[in-house]
């Protein structure tokens, strides 16, 4: 399937955070080139781009194969994602613009409704929209970058068990909104810092050996395989 060349990085992100590409596997820029329809200088640069995030690295003899993280390197992510979220809310309370307000108060609606309609798939969603826009909110294009590379890493390592109560997930969230829409930073990013905790905790190490392993997505290993040109939500 033929897509655009600049969309080339995050076809291949993607797929390595669905599974399609094992941990450790080689990454062969012309198989990589038939497969997603393009010629081999972007997917060598979405390469570059990858491994600078990590999720590649360049190995002698080998060439790129995708990255083998630790479960230390799995666990500072979440303990990075605790510092960063909050920060985050804290400074979207200061800088948010009336459209971020409008986008989050209408996620929250839709989220209070798909959680008491017991929607899950819709809930995942949802929450990463949240999560994205409440990072945009901040005003900070490197927190948001940031923060977007730590949950495609973290959605790539963990498997994540939902909320026991989603309606009081979801409640969170709206608690969140109001201190933001408020202006009041402290209150935002307490609210955000227990939020980020509890939901750290339905996270399940996807390898490892003294951890418990998820059911994995289906590995596909056709080249013909339809790319996920769907962005991340968790």
């Amino acid at each position: 399937m033929r897509i655009p060349a600049h969309s080339v990085c995050t076809a291949i992100r993607d797929d390595i955070v669905a599974g399609v590409y094992e941990r450790g596997g080689r990454l062969t820029e012309e198989l990589l080139a038939r497969r997603y329809g393009v010629s081999r200088v972007p997917v060598r640069e979405a390469l570059r781009t990858l491994e600078a995030e990590g999720f590649v690295v360049t190995r002698r003899h080998a060439g790129a194969c995708v990255a083998e993280p630790t479960e230390q390197e799995a666990a500072d992510l979440l303990e990075m994602r605790q510092l960063l979220e909050p920060l985050g809310a804290s400074r979207a309370a200061q800088r948010r613009t009336d459209a971020h307000l409008k986008v989050l108060r209408g996620l929250v609606r839709l989220g209070q409704e798909r959680a008491r309609q017991g929607n899950s798939d819709d809930l995942r969603s949802l929450g990463g929209w949240f999560h994205e826009t409440l990072a945009q909110a901040s005003g900070s294009p490197a927190l948001t970058s940031m923060l977007t590379q730590l949950r495609h890493k973290i959605a790539w390592m963990y498997a994540v068990d939902g909320p026991p109560d989603p309606v009081a997930y979801w409640a969170e969230h709206g608690a969140i909104v109001d201190a933001v829409a408020r202006g009041d930073g402290e209150r935002a990013r307490t609210l955000t810092a227990l939020h980020t905790e509890q939901a750290n905790a339905g996270h399940r190490l996807r390898f490892g050996s003294g951890a418990e392993r998820a059911v994995r997505t289906d590995r596909v290993r056709n080249s013909q395989h339809p790319v996920n040109m769907t962005g991340l939500r968790h």
